[in-house]
Order: structure tokens, then C-alpha cells, then sequence
């Protein structure tokens, strides 16, 4: 069953905009789900559909969906994320044993498991001249937002897996040339939802206020 919908028409009532902002807020980088069944096929096509709809310079459109939610398909892409999560911690210095209590995904617990790609440059040149890779990975980025919000417009969870060698990963899932992963997404349903982001839950790091957020020029207006 498709989600397709006619162009929207009129405005939005309070009660949606005050549903949009709730739904903003209370998204989460999900690690923890519950374990159990996939998604059924029309609420996954409902919310591809909303990362479909995203937007993209120059109507580029420059990410592709891979549903990789098998058993054999996890297992497979577990040891790459294992590895950089190693290297990450190495990395890290004085807080590895802090960064190894983490919890970093839930690849195996989640309902689905997908990968978002990049695909090959179509040559797109409207508005992306100057900086044509830096415009498809903002495009593509935009693709996850949308999911996420639809996520948790639909009570599931979402974690953006960003630990893996790119190369490695783009192997195995046999990538043609050109192309490049830029996450494993897992998604399904949770215990719950953090509070707060887990990060800052957690004490690994706090969300900075929206006045740090703002550049001023010298001599702009306070």
C-alpha cells in the first residue's frame, strides 16, 4: 500500500505545529530496542516515503536505502562496526574504558536494519558547483532527519551506526563504484525513550544552548 499523498494545501492548524515541535524534541540516537518481529511492509514504505520527500540541491536526490534486517546480514556487518568502535576507543586516549561501557548500536536487536548510501555522482551542477560533495552528503543527511521524525511520529526508535571503515563496508555490501556508505540505521521499537539524549544522560557530554549556537560579526547588534 502506498503513502503517496497530494501536494499539502492550506494551513497548519496549532495542534499540528505544536505536534511537530513535540515530535523535534523528543527525537533520540536510539541504542536500546526491543527485540521482536520486522516492521510490517506498508509502515517501512510509510516512512521511507517521508525520507524520500526530503530536501535535495538541485532535486538530486543523492541517497539510496538498503534493507539489510536478516540474521545473516547483521551478523556479517557486526565485526566491522566492532572493529572501529576498537579503534575508537584506542583513539580516545584517557577515556577508553569510559567509551567501551557505551552502548554504540543495537544492530542486532532492532527491528530493521538499513543502510543509507551515496550513491555515484549524477553530475548534478545546480547548486553544488563549489561544493558538490559537501551539497549530496547535507542532501542525504536530510533523507535520515526525515526518517527519524517519521520514526518518532510512529513510536519507534532510531540510532544512526556511524563506526565502520567505509571501504570495508562498502565490500560487503558490494557497493558499485562510486558509491559510499554513510550509516547503518537501526530501527524498531524501544524499552523506552531516553529523557535526554544518551550521551548527556550518560556524562559524556552535555547539549550546548542555542545562544552559543549564534555567531554575531563584530559590530552586529547584540
Amino acid at each position: 500500500m502506498s503513502s503517496e499523498a497530494g501536494p499539502p494545501g492550506g494551513a497548519f492548524n496549532e495542534s499540528e505545529r505544536d505536534a511537530l515541535y513535540r515530535i523535534i524534541a523528543a527525537r533520540r540516537d536510539c541504542r536500546h530496542f526491543t527485540p521482536g518481529p520486522r516492521l510490517p511492509d506498508a509502515q517501512l514504505e510509510r516512512l521511507l516515503h517521508a525520507a524520500n520527500q526530503a530536501p535535495s540541491v538541485g532535486l538530486m536526490q543523492p541517497w539510496r536505502f538498503m534493507r539489510l534486517s536478516t540474521a545473516a546480514w547483521r551478523e556479517r556487518l557486526l565485526p566491522i562496526v566492532e572493529a572501529e568502535r576498537l579503534a575508537t576507543a584506542q583513539a580516545l586516549g584517557e577515556r577508553e574504558a569510559e567509551f567501551l561501557r557505551i552502548k554504540v548500536e543495537g544492530i542486532r536487536d532492532c527491528a530493521e536494519l538499513l543502510a543509507i548510501v551515496l550513491p555515484p555522482d549524477d553530475g548534478t551542477i545546480f547548486g553544488r558547483r563549489t561544493m558538490p560533495q559537501d551539497m549530496a552528503l547535507a542532501s542525504a543527511s536530510c533523507a535520515v532527519q526525515n526518517l527519524w521524525l517519521a520514526a518518532r511520529a510512529e513510536n519507534l526508535g532510531l540510532g544512526w551506526v556511524s563506526m565502520f571503515d567505509p571501504e570495508a563496508l562498502a565490500r560487503a555490501l558490494q557497493l558499485p563504484e562510486g558509491a559510499r556508505p554513510l550509516g547503518l540505521l537501526c530501527l524498531g521499537p524501544v524499552p523506552s525513550f531516553y529523557d535526554a539524549p544518551m550521551l548527556e544522560q550518560i556524562g559524556w557530554r552535555e547539549r550546548r544552548p542555542l545562544g552559543e549556537m549564534l555567531w554575531n560579526r563584530p559590530g552586529d547588534a547584540p
